[in-house]
Order: C-alpha cells, then sequence, then structure tokens
C-alpha cells in the first residue's frame, strides 16, 4: 500500500515523514520558520514603504514591483523555479494553470508581470485579501448571471500588453497528485477580443508540479507538506513548510490556443486541460515535456 498523508496532532504529515522529531530537530524547524516569516515581513514592510506613492493611489502595484516582491519572497522562503517553454508575453494572454497551493501565487507571480483571477471570497481574506488586491486581482462571483458584468475587468486587464492574466479552471486547489476537471465557463474570457490584435485572446496552457525537496526528487508522500487543499488550516500549513528545506517547482509554458481553434469553450477546457495534466506527469518523472496544440479540434 502506498504512503499516504495521515492527520497529526498539528496538521498533515506523511508516512514514512524523516523529518527529526528530536527536540533539537523541531527547535530548528521552528527557528527556520521563525526566520523565514520574519524575513518575509520585513522584505514586505520595506517594499510597501519605497512604494507608498503607489499604496495611495489605491490602483495596487505595478507587475515590476510585484514581480519583486514575489522574487524576493522565493529566495527567503526557499522557492527554486524552474521554468521550461516560453510565456506567451507581449499580447492579450489569458494563462490557464492547475492549482496546487497558495504557493503556486509565488511561483508564478517571480517569474511572470502578471495578474491573478480569484474568487471573490478571497477579497475578504485577513491580509493574503489586501495582498491580493495589491498585485491587482480580480475578484470574480461564482454566479452565471453576473458573467457578462465581470467581463469588464477582464478585457481591460488583456489589453495591457505589459502583464497577462492567470486563471485556475479547477475552481479549487489539488494535492499535487492529481489534476481536477478544467471547469468551462471559467473559459468565458477566451471569447475576449483584444483591443489590438485579431481574433480572440490566446489561451496558453501552463502546468505547475512540485518536483524536489533540497535538490532530489520528492515523492507523494512529501507534496501535502506544500499543498493546500480540502480543510487545511492556512497558518498552520505556511508555518510547516516555511520550516524546513527548498523546494524546486516546474512551469511549464505549453503551445498557446484559441477559441476558434475548437467546437466550444468545452473542447478548449478539455484540450488545455490533458496538456497541463500531461505536463504534471511528466516534471514529476523529472522530463518536463511542452504540450504542443492538437491539430484537429
Amino acid at each position: 500500500m502506498p504512503d499516504v498523508p495521515v492527520k497529526a496532532d498539528k496538521g498533515l504529515v506523511p508516512v514514512g515523514d524523516p523529518t527529526p522529531r528530536d527536540g533539537a530537530g523541531m527547535r530548528s524547524m521552528r527557528a527556520m520558520t521563525l526566520f523565514r516569516a520574519c524575513g518575509i515581513t520585513l522584505w514586505t514592510l520595506w517594499l510597501l514603504v519605497t512604494n507608498l506613492h503607489h499604496l495611495f493611489a489605491r490602483r495596487g502595484m505595478p507587475a515590476r514591483v510585484t514581480m519583486r516582491w514575489h522574487k524576493g519572497v522565493c529566495r527567503i522562503a526557499g522557492i527554486d523555479v524552474h521554468q521550461h517553454g516560453r510565456p506567451a508575453l507581449g499580447e492579450g494572454v489569458l494563462m490557464v494553470s492547475n492549482h496546487v497551493s497558495y504557493i503556486d501565487i509565488i511561483a508564478l507571480g517571480a517569474k511572470l508581470p502578471c495578474s491573478f483571477v480569484a474568487k471573490s471570497e478571497v477579497a475578504g481574506w485577513p491580509v493574503f485579501g489586501w495582498l491580493a488586491k495589491l498585485q491587482r486581482t480580480i475578484f470574480v462571483v461564482r454566479d452565471p448571471r453576473k458573467a457578462a458584468e465581470q467581463m469588464a475587468p477582464l478585457r481591460a486587464r488583456l489589453d495591457d500588453r505589459e502583464s497577462c492574466v492567470i486563471l485556475f479552471p479547477e475552481g479549487t486547489s489539488y494535492d499535487g497528485e492529481r489534476i481536477g476537471p478544467f471547469k468551462s465557463s471559467l473559459f468565458q474570457a477566451a471569447e475576449i477580443h483584444p483591443r489590438d490584435g485579431d481574433g480572440t485572446v490566446l489561451v496558453q496552457p501552463v502546468s505547475i508540479a512540485y518536483t524536489r525537496l533540497d535538490g532530489m526528487p520528492m515523492g507523494r508522500a512529501f507534496r501535502p507538506l506544500y499543498a493546500w487543499y480540502g480543510d487545511m488550516e492556512l497558518m498552520s500549513h505556511l508555518a510547516g513548510w516555511l520550516g524546513i528545506g527548498r523546494v524546486g517547482i516546474d512551469i511549464i509554458y505549453h503551445e498557446p490556443m484559441r477559441l476558434g481553434d475548437f467546437s466550444s469553450r468545452k473542447a478548449l477546457a478539455a484540450a488545455c486541460q490533458s496538456a497541463v495534466a500531461r505536463g504534471v506527469e511528466t516534471a514529476r518523472r523529472g522530463v518536463p515535456r511542452i504540450e504542443m496544440k492538437p491539430s484537429s479540434a
């Protein structure tokens, strides 16, 4: 029977977890958590103080500032990101990615001048909701009756050639071992016609996989240390992974597609899901593969 995560008194612990349980080891983990948490807090405060004019303008931070913040957090928190393929920047592009954890946002934000699409509830989260607003996150209500009015901010952001928009079409996060179904209703933004372009926006599938721990291949027993899903408590999860080693993340950019290449949004969603799933699978095997656009829909 394969190792599976089990609930422990203080969170999710993988079976066979070699994390030291002696007093010195636990003190070392707590010290690392505290060191990294303080470092991220100080880095955030310093960047806010040096960009007060953007803060007071209430328009969110420019992409160059948010990218700088994410890169700093990666260095402090021990997040090593490897990219494969090329992001389709320079024109309106909607990137669709699988979702494992809030760490996805840090990893993607460190590499891309981007904004994210998130459910409206995130806006009310303490601290994290405020940070999401600073990144100019587009908050959407999961209500088909309000779909049309929510296209305006998406269209405006896609017309901004200096950034891209990232959507997690699973609608929730998963354990890093499987890819959830891509909801075709969330692909409505794929119907947007850019201001200065031909046809609809580009849709680029993106795979994100947690593949290494301290430079060694990460087994399935350890991915729940980084995956945040189900009813996991946010702060205890954050404190947990901050106290251990360096995590290696692979980001794979697949060949972009357009809605016009497919018979429907559902067909486009299925093609993106297939590309993302295969990218995650190959990354976990240590040979990340870029998926080409299907020859026919």
